[in-house]
């Protein structure tokens, strides 16, 4: 189920809210590439701490646990909801992180591309290859097959092992 901002807001700090506020889609785009790995970190400590606390309350609403306060928690609802909503945050963050290295690995294939290409025709330009040409000399030496043609059909070899399955099973069933 989605979960509206202002449901956001109340339930986190005003520290976790500005971090998760910068995740969301129009804002995140404006984020330099340092501060969203700066602020990729930030919210991957605060989810795992509330993973922590989450953890620790379930715990203790089992009876598992003693109680970190002075009553032992009843509900870990808000807790839930805090760590759902860090987790997406999360996700939108990492995902912004994988179309900006997408992007930054697509550019920089064509940089190359069009250095190369620049290359080849600078050398197509260049009249004089010698220095890398072809000569006559005794060239490659043909290597020898090892491994022998095989000479039956694939069908014939199908056939044997159908016939010697059939002789099996005649024998088995005496």
């Amino acid at each position: 189920m989605a979960i509206s901002r202002k449901q956001e807001e109340r339930l986190l700090t005003e520290d976790e809210w500005h971090l998760v506020r910068q995740s969301h889609h129009p804002d995140v785009q404006d984020v330099a590439d340092d501060d969203l790995l700066t602020l990729l970190k930030q919210v991957r400590e605060r989810r795992d701490r509330s993973r922590a606390e989450a953890h620790r309350q379930r715990r203790e609403i089992r009876g598992k646990a003693a109680p970190k306060g002075l009553e032992p928690v009843s509900k870990d609802t808000g807790t839930n909801r805090k760590l759902e909503i860090l987790a997406m945050s999360m996700r939108r963050l990492n995902s912004e992180h994988a179309r900006r290295r997408k992007m930054r690995g697509k550019a920089r294939l064509i940089a190359n591309m069009r250095a190369a290409l620049a290359l080849k025709e600078l050398s197509e330009t260049e009249g004089d290859t010698t220095y890398n040409s072809r000569h006559a000399s005794n060239g490659m030496r043909p290597i020898e097959r090892t491994k022998r043609e095989n000479l039956i059909r694939p069908m014939e070899k199908g056939r044997q092992r159908k016939a010697g399955a059939m002789a099996q099973a005649k024998r088995d069933a005496r």
